[in-house]
């Protein structure tokens, strides 16, 4: 599957850890067909643990019981997913997303279940069964949940395609791959048959893959496999993070393109960790928000949003509905920094990229701890002098003949189409 531009959507993970159900999608999927989907937001997808009826937090039940078919496959948990009674699976809750003109997404491990392996079941359409693909030396540091896949073996093609044909049967139109991305070269031979199977099932399915970092000297391998690729670990609402992404951006901007887009992970905005505590906010600031959102839309990293969006304030939601910002993810073209100094004693780093269809966008960010006022010339600019000037944020458009004068406000942004 080729995909023009970055995918826009929800994912539960950052507000419902391991413990999201069937009711939070529901609700979460209404709100973004209300409010969002207009916008071009459309990706509603489960992340991890569905299978176990356990999971009660963000944190993991080592080597919990999971739900499990007898093809070796995981299914859904029905106490948490009710609609995936009697085998049904995730099938009933893809039809409600996608009836809301949604599409629908999930979160899978690599490899197959150590109780898989344990129980010694059956692989469909092949003799062979879960114990002899299985690697057990193949583990996950941070979840025991599964081996990876020994795929010389036989039977090992076969599992996979059978998983790929029960993700069809659903309905899943978004797999986010995790225990894969950092695996390399350990896991390469897996990711190789995933791709393989993701593109021969029949259906289109987004591959994404977790967790980051990623590895820069691997890209074009990530771009024939995949079509997103985490560059980071789990990104939290914290500055230290968002500050050391303007250096990951710099080194993958060379791989942003058509079909592959290397992924800046999600947007904690708003209410997060709600499992933990319904009353926690992102720590972000408003200025630091609109800096996490331009570097994201002018890099064109996916964007998924981590947040109850039934409980984003109303500038928030503004933030996610910015059509400006929007466009710059879909139509910024060649994206990368032109300087990152210290101006006025302050470190500013200036983003540019085309624009598709004529013109450019310029993202300027103050990264220091103090309000800096800057001037950046036409010479610095080299962009036509008469050129109309659109301020994304404050929509207000003008000319900037003599250059241009901006105060920034600490972890501060402006950005800017320039037409």
């Amino acid at each position: 599957m080729m995909l023009k531009n970055p995918p826009l959507g929800w994912n539960s993970w950052d507000c419902y850890g391991a413990a999201v159900d069937e009711a939070t999608v529901r609700r979460n999927a209404d709100y973004m067909a209300k409010y969002l989907k207009p916008y071009g937001w459309k990706y509603v997808v489960v992340d991890i643990q569905w299978s176990e009826p356990t999971a009660a937090s963000h944190d993991y039940h080592d080597f919990a019981e999971l739900c499990m078919d007898e093809y070796s496959r995981l299914i859904p948990a029905e106490n948490r997913f009710p609609s995936s009674k009697g085998g049904k699976g995730f099938a009933p809750l893809a039809d409600y997303v996608h009836s809301l003109g949604l599409k629908f997404g999930i979160h899978i491990m690599r490899g197959i279940p150590r109780q898989a392996a344990a129980r010694n079941t059956k692989i469909l359409g092949s003799e062979h069964t879960a114990r002899e693909i299985a690697r057990a030396n193949s583990v996950c540091f941070w979840n025991s949940d599964m081996y990876g896949v020994n795929t010389d073996r036989p039977g090992a093609r076969e599992y996979y395609e059978s998983l790929l044909a029960l993700y069809k049967s659903w309905g899943v139109d978004y797999i986010k791959c995790d225990d894969i991305c950092t695996e390399l070269p350990r896991a390469e031979k897996e990711l190789q048959l995933l791709s393989e199977c993701v593109q021969n099932c029949g259906r289109e399915i987004v591959l994404s893959l977790s967790p980051g970092p990623a590895f820069i000297d691997r890209a074009e391998f990530y771009k024939e496999v995949a079509q997103l690729w985490r560059i980071t670990g789990d990104f939290w609402d914290n500055w230290e993070q968002l500050y050391k992404m303007f250096e990951r951006c710099s080194i993958w901007s060379p791989h942003v393109g058509y079909g592959h887009f290397p992924d800046a992970d999600m947007l904690p905005i708003g209410a997060i960790r709600q499992i933990d505590d319904p009353d926690y906010r992102s720590k972000f600031t408003k200025d630091e928000l609109e800096t996490m959102m331009a570097l994201w839309c002018i890099f064109r990293s996916p964007l998924m949003i981590g947040a109850e969006m039934t409980k984003l304030t109303p500038w928030e939601l503004s933030l996610l509905q910015n059509e400006d910002l929007l466009e710059m993810n879909r139509l910024s073209r060649h994206p990368h920094p032109v300087f990152r100094r210290a101006i006025n004693g302050v470190e500013t780093v200036l983003w540019i990229a085309a624009r598709e269809g004529g013109g450019s966008y310029l993202a300027v960010f103050n990264l220091g701890d103090e309000e800096n006022e800057i001037t950046l010339s036409p010479e610095a600019l080299d962009l036509p002098a008469d050129a109309a000037w659109k301020d994304l944020f404050g929509k207000e458009t003008f000319t900037a003949e003599n250059g241009l004068k901006l105060t920034l406000p600490s972890h501060g942004t402006k950005a800017f189409c320039v037409r």
